[in-house]
């Protein structure tokens, strides 16, 4: 033990040493206890880490555990594989479908309005000799021309030959027009050059008619024909107008579209450049690829050079095969949507229809209430003013009572005896009363209306009588035998109409006659 704690101290350096003498005072621990554990200062232990081991105990050491797992770590396989082993890992392991290759995007080509250039003025009057000739030298020989056409065509001149083409192949004067008129143009020459035909060629540009197939999810068939080829017109009279291949077109399954176009003229020439076209004929079949977009149109097949009516309908029967289904899709999604839609239209208008009628029922309940107070209104108004002619009415009859003359004496002269058979509705039955011959027929009526009141004993104090008041008597007064009826008039007296007496009736006036009386006034 001694010599290997010599041989341990003998390796120590000096600072080691004391660094070691400190520690063996601190702790009390042996030197030879205490050499293993500060011995690994060496390789970065300290003084104070060790002391510290010493007091907590003495843990896992970090060098030994990051030893032991680099010495864990997995090594990897090194993996030798021939081609044969390769091949049959291939066969087991399990397929991706292949992705679908991108389609070509198809451009929507608008035609490029011409630009007019226009001379100058200078310029014209420079050039305006030449101008005369030429159009001098064209009109000259362009009656030659048309004499030389009569001849027989073996022996017509090939300049005049071509000068005189006509429809397709023509290439002279081919004027730049709206894309409805250059469709109508290239279906009127293509009747011309090739007789009648069953093809729905639209009747547009070429870019409605790829709006069209978007908007509608069909099919588009672009055919590009060049009159200059000589395989043009082979293509046409045997692929393009063939039976088969016109009934495909036009059934209504099929959902195609087809526009065609003469590279003659400007519009179908710039769809050539577009959708790169280099031989002719040309045709490409065009659709909506919502895999790779949702509104994305997509050269799914392209048509070059002459073909047999039934390769040319097969490799467009197999575009339509490939990309239909997906037009199906965004078919049912937006007849599901359309329903969606108009479900919810529905659901507006149903509840548009409700609310109105709510809003009606709330308008008629508050015009009836309006109505009713209206109504009651006025009837409480109508109450008042009856209630107030009544006291008007009541107040009269007092100030009338006080200014009737009283019954002459029996004795008296020009008298006038009368017997007044008063209504059911007075209670009164028959009066009879003697007046002066100069009594007015007005002062008449106004016993009858007050003589309930000259039975009574009036009030010392004499009423007054009412302002802005017009009293109307009720009933009317009339003679028996003859029948004749007297109105309350001021200036007629009870002698003039009666003598020296008689007998009179008094009649109650009803409503309805008082109204009467009232339209004929």
């Amino acid at each position: 033990m001694a010599t290997e704690a010599n041989l341990d101290l003998d390796n120590l350096s000096p600072s080691q040493r004391e660094a070691l003498q400190q520690y063996t005072d601190v702790t009390g621990q042996e030197i030879n206890d205490a050499i293993p554990l500060f011995s690994r200062g060496r390789n970065g232990m300290s003084k104070s880490i060790a002391i510290a081991k010493f007091f907590d105990g003495e843990g896992p050491d970090p060098l030994a555990e990051a030893q032991a797992a680099h010495n864990s770590v997995p090594r990897p396989m090194q993996r030798h594989e021939n081609l044969h082993e390769s091949f049959l890992a291939a066969d087991v392991l399990p397929h991706r479908p292949p992705r679908r290759p991108q389609t070509e995007p198809a451009p929507r080509v608008v035609p490029q309005p011409s630009l007019l250039y226009r001379t100058p003025l200078l310029v014209k009057i420079l050039f305006a000799p030449f101008r005369f000739g030429y159009k001098v030298l064209a009109g000259l020989f362009g009656t030659v021309f048309y004499f030389l056409s009569f001849l027989p065509q073996q022996l017509r001149p090939r300049v005049v030959a071509s000068s005189l083409s006509k429809g397709l192949r023509q290439t002279n004067g081919r004027r730049v027009t709206l894309p409805k008129e250059t469709a109508q143009r290239f279906r009127r020459d293509f009747e011309e050059e090739y007789g009648t035909h069953d093809l729905p060629f639209f009747e547009g540009g070429h870019a409605q008619a790829l709006d069209a197939a978007k908007k509608d999810l069909k099919f588009l068939l672009t055919v590009l024909i060049s009159p200059e080829h000589d395989i043009t017109e082979a293509f046409v009279r045997n692929t393009l107008l063939s039976p088969e291949v016109v009934s495909f077109i036009n059934d209504p399954a099929n959902n195609m579209i087809l526009w065609g176009g003469n590279v003659l003229d400007s519009e179908a020439y710039q769809v050539a450049r577009e959708y790169n076209c280099s031989k002719y004929p040309f045709s490409c079949l065009v659709c909506l690829t919502p895999k790779e977009g949702s509104t994305r149109m997509g050269i799914v097949k392209r048509l070059v050079g002459p073909m047999s009516p039934e390769s040319y309908l097969a490799a467009i029967q197999t575009a339509i095969a490939k990309y239909g289904p997906d037009l199906n899709g965004v078919r049912a999604e937006r007849a599901a949507q359309e329903m969606t839609r108009n479900l919810r239209d529905q659901q507006d208008s149903a509840y548009e229809r409700s609310l109105a009628a709510d809003r009606e029922r709330a308008r008629q309940k508050r015009e009836a209430a309006a109505a009713a107070a209206q109504a009651e209104k006025r009837a409480q108004e109508e109450a008042e003013a009856v209630a107030r002619l009544e006291e008007l009415r009541q107040r009269w009859r007092k100030w009338r009572a006080t200014t009737i003359a009283p019954e002459p004496e029996a004795g008296a002269n020009d008298t006038v005896r009368l017997a007044l058979n008063m209504p059911a509705s007075a209670g009164t039955g028959r009066l009879i009363r003697r007046f002066a011959g100069s009594t007015s027929i007005e002062e008449l009526y106004a016993f009858v209306e007050c003589h309930d009141l000259l039975q009574e004993e009036l009030d010392e104090q004499r009423p007054e009588k009412p302002e802005g008041y017009n009293h109307g008597y009720g009933f009317r007064i009339a003679s028996v035998m003859p029948r004749e009826t007297f109105e309350p008039s001021a200036t007629t007296t009870v002698g003039e109409k009666m003598g020296r007496g008689g007998t009179l009736v008094v009649e109650d006036i009803s409503p309805d006659e008082e109204g009467e009386g009232e339209d004929e006034e």
